[in-house]
């Protein structure tokens, strides 16, 4: 019941089914997928480690499997579980653990990688490839490398946001390889989560001899999960497996334990070598902050988590994360986590402070609610059934409402007549409101072209629809000429306040895309009457005020809004969040006017 109460989320889910199965070459009618990636499966069982066929020398099709450990050789990890174990004894795996390391084993006895389960499966060859080039990190002044921690301090205490490196493009300042975000040489415990994986690479990128894995992923029935942690070395990589039907485990979340401090890490990109920029081809975005682990036992007994580690905490319990490695996360010092909200969508979690529901409570939580217009720009790399009640509920989360202004406007118009429009005041919010996704020839002219663009999902039937809101929509370009955006992400202007040192914008960073099954929708309690929220993915983000003076302030509320340049949209019009948050699109974003074949045409993945 409740899942057909979402609107269009059966559609999505069904039409996406399609476009996995086309695009990976398989039977339509065994392929399970989420609404926001239509080149990737989300059957966390077959084929992780399935590689793209290269077109070209520096790009590859963004279709990639799902989640398998089946593809590791069992021997071999067993082979090194043995020499460790007559080392040492495991011991619990939580983020407080301190065990002594081995020294790294010689190759001939590490973990040996398999890559040909899909194609043996589908009938086709296997899609392994060698190993990809990655860049060096002395490269980037701004990251932190595997010589760990400086005295002077944590590599990233206050947090940051960084784009992913690229291959071929010059390193900046502000970029940030899957090497630097691991640390492998140090890292003792690593809890990922991806909606797609790539094994073989993923294991390329840590040292099993020094850290153990917690691997958050989806598995379709008991069997699978029992595949699954059967075939890897219990004592190196466990499985947790979130509750969920038909959604998906679409979160990018990271928690990394090093010996003096653990590091939050939250994504746009999957644990996929194309999404940290190892072929050249796509860009994501990352949030990470590092906290100190608390040693004095005084400051222990007092440390309390901030509203960011306890939604933090809730989050982890929900999709059911060992206790101990949950509790553990009090043994660190989370102060500097005070000034963001940690964002979340939990799998038919009811309660009004998720979905969006969450994200206006975390507005007003940290004091960034406005009672005047604000403007709102939304990156994104998948759009889903959008309709004008979902960005309605969203535009109103951004200045700090609970849903229920939304809720309340629909719940008056269903009572007059179902088919009544929504009144002029309900959908003047889109005058503030700009959402960014790529055009066909955008697609067809960058570096990969239309083979690199799987994982960047819009229906033709969707745009179509006379529900579709077109008038917001606006092409998305990278700075970073050539590159296509699978990042998510949104940027929140407020009016001038005139306090120096103010909050006057704000950004959303995470997994969630543009669409009811990420952020979820209210619908009335066929039992209680009141409202409940329903979602059916996984997903996390994490809200980050921009408390300097420099975010360029809205100087006209009442005409909802202009840049200081004088323009209603402008190229500076984002500038103030400059030095605070990347800005990856190129402005103004193009708008696609209307439908007509004459005008602009969004990429559909079906059509190509």
């Amino acid at each position: 019941m409740a899942s057909m109460e979402i609107n269009g989320c059966d559609d999505e889910d069904e039409a996406l089914r399609r476009a996995i199965a086309m695009s990976l070459g398989e039977d339509a009618t065994t392929t399970t997928t989420d609404d926001d990636a239509p080149g990737s499966a989300n059957k966390t069982h077959e084929g992780l480690g399935q590689d793209h066929a290269q077109d070209k020398a520096d790009t590859h099709s963004s279709s990639a499997g799902g989640m398998s450990m089946l593809g590791i050789d069992r021997k071999a990890m067993e082979e090194e579980r043995l020499a460790r174990l007559k080392k040492r004894k495991a011991g619990p795996t939580n983020l407080n653990t301190h065990d002594a390391r081995e020294p790294e084993l010689p190759p001939a006895q590490r973990p040996r990688l398999i890559n040909d389960l899909a194609g043996q499966r589908s009938g086709r060859p296997g899609m392994s490839q060698p190993a990809l080039p990655t860049a060096p990190s002395s490269l980037n002044s701004n990251s932190s490398t595997s010589k760990g921690v400086s005295e002077a301090g944590l590599p990233y205490a206050q947090g940051i946001v960084l784009r992913t490196w690229a291959l071929g493009y010059a390193r900046r300042d502000d970029d940030i390889t899957i090497e630097e975000v691991l640390q492998k040489d140090i890292l003792e415990l690593a809890v990922l989560s991806s909606f797609q994986w790539d094994d073989e690479w993923l294991m390329r990128k840590l040292n099993l001899n020094k850290t153990k894995v917690l691997l958050i992923a989806y598995a379709e029935d008991e069997d699978t999960k029992a595949s699954m942690r059967n075939n890897v070395p219990k004592d190196v990589i466990r499985f947790c497996f979130p509750s969920m039907e038909r959604g998906c485990m679409h979160s990018k979340l990271m928690l990394l334990k090093y010996p003096k401090y653990l590091r939050i890490v939250v994504p746009t990109g999957n644990l996929v070598p194309y999404d940290w920029g190892e072929t050249g081809v796509m860009e994501n975005m990352v949030f990470v902050i590092d906290l100190p682990r608390i040693d004095d036992p005084a400051k222990l007994a007092a440390n309390a988590l901030t509203h960011f580690g306890a939604e933090l905490q809730f989050f982890l319990e929900r999709q059911g994360v060992d206790g101990k490695m949950v509790n553990s996360l009090r043994n660190y010092d989370f102060s500097e986590t005070s000034r963001y909200g940690f964002l979340h969508t939990m799998f038919a979690m009811r309660n009004l402070t998720r979905g969006y529901c969450g994200l206006g409570s975390a507005v007003k939580t940290l004091g960034l609610g406005s009672n005047e217009p604000v403007e709102v720009d939304y990156i994104c790399s998948s759009i889903g059934a959008v309709n004008n009640d979902l960005l309605a509920a969203l535009y109103n989360a951004c200045k700090g409402d609970s849903g229920m202004m939304e809720y309340d406007d629909r719940t008056r118009r269903q009572k007059k007549s179902k088919d009544a429009p929504p009144a002029a005041n309900e959908t003047g919010f889109k005058e503030h409101m700009r959402v960014y996704f790529p055009s066909r020839d955008t697609v067809r002219t960058s570096r990969g072209g239309m083979n690199s663009a799987g994982t960047i999902c819009f229906q033709p039937r969707w745009w179509d629809s006379k529900s579709f809101p077109h008038e917001v929509l606006r092409d998305s370009k990278n700075v970073r000429t050539g590159l296509l955006s699978h990042s998510k992400l949104f940027f929140v202007r407020k009016p001038a306040s005139g306090a120096e040192g103010s909050c006057r914008g704000w950004a959303y960073l995470g997994s969630h895309n543009l669409s009811e099954s990420a952020w979820g929708r209210l619908v009335k309690d066929r039992n209680t009457g009141q409202p409940k929220l329903n979602c059916r993915n996984w997903e996390a983000g994490v809200l980050i005020p921009v408390t300097t003076p420099t975010p360029r302030p809205i100087n006209n509320p009442k005409t909802g809004g202009t840049p200081t340049d004088g323009s209603k949209e402008g190229k500076n019009m984002l500038d103030g969040f400059q030095g605070a948050i990347p800005i990856p699109i190129q402005l103004p974003g193009t708008p696609y006017l209307n439908r007509s074949e004459a005008a602009i045409r969004p990429w559909f993945y079906q059509e190509n």
